[in-house]
């Protein structure tokens, strides 16, 4: 069984990189068939439950109130209609319903009906996730206390680059706000985005810096740079697709026990780009016709797919608990024989 380990070289992780495509992915399917169902997908539904007009100036983003992308602003959605969406989504076969609002941290006024949301998810027999901008130590207990599973923050992309894509939040307030999270006790889901421009010591450094976190995170969405009209990023170049599926290989081979998600800009995979990806370890997608503001595959399209590969959508159940609780166990295990 592969070990969780945290302490990742910048050369280790390169030399991951630069192995033959086939031995790479040979390697990280094998790590992947250890701690996973190598048929099973875990599903999600993401719903944007307040868009548009965030202060922030992240350059990929259709909701920051810094760039013109036509997008219309939209307040925090109503707790009866958020419950509604996540009732359909559970109906369409969603076991995790994810929540985001364009905030850099959520207002006093909205918490409230946000508690509201999680609650109501979870009785509906769902997954809760969010992603709601930055949380100080009250904030994120109160989403712990409200029985929030998830919380969605990611770094984005490497330390140094990040630099050059956000100016209106630090890479250490992110990793503040993970630190909250993982205090209260609820899940971590850090990821980030390829193909901003970034070069490929961007990309180690990334994955570096969310294995050697003290914690994995529970869920890592790789998503690929969806170009917005309007953003400063409209006319990147794109990321060639084996370097993608290589992003994809080195999580799961650095991350073994963690979910790794396709996420942003599936909608431009083909069938298979996709079927590539999963067997290089990617066993979460976003399902649905949107990704807050962007498209996303329809989920006849998913199920076609997941017909002809012969993927079943992961179910919450016993087996998944006792993985997760293995998924804890390994970290106690780590954390015990290294200090």
């Amino acid at each position: 069984m592969s070990r969780i380990r945290h302490d990742w070289s910048t050369e280790e992780v390169q030399a991951l990189f630069e192995l033959p495509f086939n031995e790479l992915l040979f390697r990280a399917q094998s790590i992947h068939r250890q701690h996973f169902d190598p048929n099973e997908v875990q599903v999600s539904t993401l719903l944007s439950i307040k868009t548009g007009a965030c202060p922030e100036d992240c350059q990929y983003c259709s909701q920051s109130g810094h760039y013109n992308t036509d997008l219309e602003k939209e307040k925090l959605m109503e707790v009866e209609k958020v419950l509604h969406e996540a009732q359909q989504a559970k109906q369409n076969g969603a076991s995790r319903f994810c929540m985001g609002a364009a905030w850099k941290h959520p207002s006093a006024k909205d918490f409230p009906h946000v508690l509201a949301m999680v609650k109501g998810v979870r009785e509906l027999g769902l997954e809760t996730c969010m992603t709601l901008g930055a949380l100080n130590e009250e904030q994120t207990q109160a989403l712990a206390e409200a029985g929030l599973d998830y919380y969605n923050h990611n770094i984005d992309t490497s330390r140094e680059y990040y630099k050059k894509i956000i100016s209106t939040r630090s890479f250490d307030d992110r990793l503040d706000t993970l630190s909250h999270v993982r205090d209260a006790g609820i899940k971590v889901c850090s990821g980030g985005i390829v193909g901003m421009g970034e070069q490929a010591e961007d990309r180690i450094a990334f994955l570096r810096e969310l294995a050697n976190l003290p914690e994995h995170p529970d869920s890592v969405p790789i998503n690929n740079l969806v170009k917005i009209k309007g953003t400063p990023l409209e006319n990147a170049d794109d990321i060639e697709p084996f370097d993608f599926i290589r992003m994809v290989a080195v999580a799961r081979i650095l991350m073994p026990y963690s979910h790794v998600r396709l996420s942003a800009g599936r909608e431009a995979m083909n069938e298979q780009m996709q079927a590539l990806c999963f067997f290089a370890g990617a066993n979460s997608i976003f399902y649905g016709e949107k990704l807050l503001t962007t498209s996303n595959p329809l989920e006849n399209e998913d199920l076609a797919l997941f017909n002809k590969l012969g993927i079943r959508p992961e179910e919450r159940s016993f087996e998944h608990a006792q993985r997760e609780n293995l998924f804890e166990q390994a970290h106690v295990y780590y954390d015990a024989t290294n200090q």
